[in-house]
């Protein structure tokens, strides 16, 4: 999954860098309201971490602007701003939730997820088959066994699951593995499959190639 992060504060958006990082998210950062607005006019995230007092452009005409162009992305507002009349603007400016600085890192990325998953419309379980995926604890499971899987194998098999049936291009799968300025190229992704189809071979669930456009993962049904 794909957010991005809006904070000035350098050592709050290294620390949350790392964080949402190292949880499997592909995170991209500006450090400005106008970075922020042109970014979101031109790219599509999973959700927005937004802090309010940014420079050049606050992050609540950020959010304003963007619910402006009936864009649902999920947007959690993330501030020293605490009080109830700060909170009552960011909520009725479009934002989904509101944490304030200092938070605690555990429950950002566990409220990062729930946004997420209510953005999807996916449940906190998502199964095909003998395959689970628990978004909430983000643990796969081939029926009790869990699967050992690295972060970036994880989010492949979280994207292919959440568009269970449909194709998903390789640029898809790039963009929602990594932020800017990673160097992962499609040769990568076709080794994050190979490895990921050997763990979930027991399941029965199949990750189809189709040549030159990307991957399906391929419900029981339609597999037999």
């Amino acid at each position: 999954m794909h957010i991005l992060l809006v904070e000035d504060d350098p050592l709050i958006a290294e620390g949350l860098l790392h964080s949402l990082k190292r949880a499997g998210f592909a995170v991209d950062h500006v450090n400005n309201g106008i970075d922020a607005d042109s970014v979101l006019h031109a790219q599509k995230f999973d959700l927005v971490v937004l802090d309010i007092g940014l420079p050049k452009m606050s992050g609540l005409e950020v959010l304003k602007r963007l619910r402006a162009r009936r864009v649902t992305t999920p947007v959690l507002i993330l501030t020293a701003q605490e009080s109830v009349e700060d909170r009552v603007k960011g909520l009725d400016a479009g934002a989904d939730d509101y944490m304030c600085k200092p938070f605690a890192l555990p429950e950002l990325e566990a409220r990062a997820r729930a946004l997420m998953r209510r953005g999807t419309g996916m449940p906190t379980s998502i199964k095909v088959g003998q395959l689970s995926y628990d978004q909430t604890d983000r643990v796969a499971r081939v029926g009790e066994q869990m699967l050992e899987l690295s972060a970036r194998e994880l989010a492949l098999l979280e994207v292919l699951l959440l568009r269970a049936g449909r194709l998903v291009s390789k640029d898809q799968l790039v963009d929602h593995l990594c932020g800017w300025g990673e160097e992962v190229s499609t040769n990568a992704i076709e080794v994050y499959v190979h490895r990921l189809r050997k763990k979930i071979e027991t399941s029965g669930i199949r990750i189809s190639t189709v040549r030159g456009l990307g991957y399906c993962l391929e419900r029981p049904d339609a597999a037999a």
